[in-house]
């Protein structure tokens, strides 16, 4: 993958800076090909973001974590779905997670689970047993802009990539 031009950024290989990138991203990043820019972190959501630096909505992908309960045993997951969509939790991922119910995982216990800061949680350095469940439309949206686990700074990784994450499912999850 090249330096992509995406938006108003000055996009690096994530590789070269570090600091802009949480510590469990850092470390689970290994030779997945991102790159990563500063922003200002006041313009973390989406649609700030997207709006400020010129990038499409359709090139963006939220990351959200999901608290599933069956039987008094809880699981996270991650889901990754395109900024213009959203992801069918109740349906889809509950069905696939095999869990009873299933929730939005609170701020503070996402925070503290993932080690990222909330607003720029992202799908790489989770923790090792979350399933992490990926869109097809992210996938086929081909370079995509992710959180880099703070707010003050994105990732561009060809969304291809993110599904060799160790833990990664590829589903129809959004409702459309």
């Amino acid at each position: 993958m090249s330096a992509p031009v995406l938006g108003k950024l000055e996009w690096k290989p994530a590789a070269d800076v570090p600091e802009l990138l949480a510590a469990p991203v850092r470390e689970a990043l290994g030779d997945l090909p991102a790159y990563a820019a500063p922003i200002d972190a006041e313009l973390a959501d989406t649609a700030a973001f997207c709006a400020e630096y010129d990038v499409p909505m359709a090139a963006s992908a939220n990351c959200v974590i999901v608290l599933g309960k069956r039987a008094g045993e809880e699981s996270y997951a991650a889901v990754l779905v395109l900024a213009t969509d959203r992801a069918d939790v109740n349906g889809v991922v509950r069905k696939h997670l095999g869990v009873r119910k299933i929730s939005f995982t609170a701020q503070d216990d996402a925070v503290g689970r993932t080690g990222m800061e909330y607003g720029g949680i992202t799908p790489i350095g989770l923790p090792a047993d979350w399933p992490v469940l990926i869109d097809e439309a992210v996938v086929a949206a081909g370079e995509v802009v992710i959180g880099s686990g703070i707010r003050g700074s994105k990732l561009v990784v060809d969304a291809a990539a993110l599904t060799k994450l160790p833990t990664a499912t590829v589903l129809d999850l959004a409702q459309h």
